[in-house]
């Protein structure tokens, strides 16, 4: 017998968002962790609001919001907020019920803002890998570090003369400018979109573009971030960062190892490594120059075994590129891009975690 087509609205439903959800769907581990994290950062949460005024968004919604976002590869927030509209898996995992109104976008965005003020993203990253089932999957030996180009919200008809002499642009919302035969620096110039951005090309007859640098740092056991920071885009800023995020990390008896590229096979960053207490895994770059890598570190197996794993930390970047929306920044200001870089490490560490508790049961 055929089925109809009619369709017949319910005056009362009795459906548990909670019986929607597949048992064996990875959203449920990850949900999981993440509202043990956000319970053990209640505290930091009750710092950034007022104890007074009518109550806002909850902050744990919000960065649960967040975390589909970067998941499902939404575009904007205003999307986000109509998807959570009319996807169950979206409201469950959310915190909202069946009736549950949805928050303006408006709204979302202007309480989003708060913890953008905040230092909540590598906060969260550090809440998550404290947990005792994460803290297990981790090496704290071992380590790699890299860093690659985040194109910034800036076009390059914004980057012009601080001192204000270059020709006005043409008349248009979108007018038209020849800066062909300039000489255009990151000392005489700036974006008037964003001016944390710097003019930044990945090597030699690649396109230069208004960027920042996005740094991680993972350890070698199974590839997970466990330290993330953006800066504005310089030649030196990938050591430098290289040593921010390791440091940390070296504060113990025994010696540890990061591997890293070519870009690091300096003698200064070389130096700098052995003083804390860090064996530079680095590959050399003995292309018509002395490496600073000798046959000490080289010789060993451990060697090797950095330098066939650190190319792992490419896989993060090509995710938050490519599924978190970091192919191009989405905010303006080295503060916010620190925020959203470090947030889609997390998420790419969540994504990574059923399927490595699985692996390891």
């Amino acid at each position: 017998m055929r089925g109809s087509d009619a369709v017949s609205g319910r005056l009362f439903s009795y459906v548990d968002l909670e019986k929607r959800v597949p048992a064996d769907h990875p959203l449920r581990i990850i949900r999981e962790i993440v509202n043990t994290t956000l319970l053990t950062m209640s505290a930091e949460f009750d710092a950034l609001y007022s104890p007074f005024g009518r109550e806002s968004v909850p902050p744990e919604r919000l960065l649960r919001a967040l975390l589909l976002q970067a998941f499902y590869t939404i575009r904007s927030e205003r999307q986000l907020v109509e998807r959570i509209d009319f996807d169950l898996l979206f409201r469950w995992f959310v915190g909202l019920g069946m009736d549950d109104p949805v928050w303006d976008a408006t709204s979302f965005t202007k309480n989003r803002d708060r913890l953008l003020a905040g230092e909540v993203a590598s906060r969260f990253l550090a809440a998550v890998l404290s947990q005792p089932k994460v803290k297990a999957l981790l090496s704290d030996e071992h380590f790699s570090v890299d860093g690659t180009l985040l194109e910034a919200w800036a076009s390059t008809k914004s980057f012009r003369p601080k001192d204000g002499s270059g020709p006005p642009p043409a008349a248009g919302r979108n007018g038209e400018q020849d800066f062909h035969g300039q000489r255009r620096s990151n000392e005489t110039h700036a974006s008037t979109t964003d001016p944390d951005a710097r003019l930044y090309k990945k090597g030699h007859g690649k396109e230069a573009k208004l960027c920042f640098m996005g740094h991680a740092l993972m350890e070698n056991r199974h590839g997970l971030i466990v330290g993330a920071v953006a800066t504005r885009a310089s030649g030196h800023a990938e050591r430098l960062a290289a040593q921010h995020l390791i440091e940390p990390h070296a504060e113990r008896a025994r010696r540890i190892t990061v591997g890293a590229d070519k870009g690091f096979d300096t003698q200064d960053f070389v130096a700098e490594m052995r003083e804390i207490n860090v064996t530079p895994h680095v590959a050399q770059n003995d292309n018509g120059r002395h490496s600073a890598i000798d046959g000490r570190i080289t010789r060993h197996a451990g060697y090797s075994a950095s330098m066939r794993i650190r190319k792992r930390i490419e896989e993060a970047f090509g995710w938050a590129k490519t599924v978190a929306g970091l192919r191009k920044a989405r905010h303006r200001g080295l503060s916010k891009i620190d925020w959203q870089f470090t947030f889609a490490m997390v998420a790419y560490n969540l994504v990574r975690l059923p399927r490595l508790f699985a692996a390891t049961a």
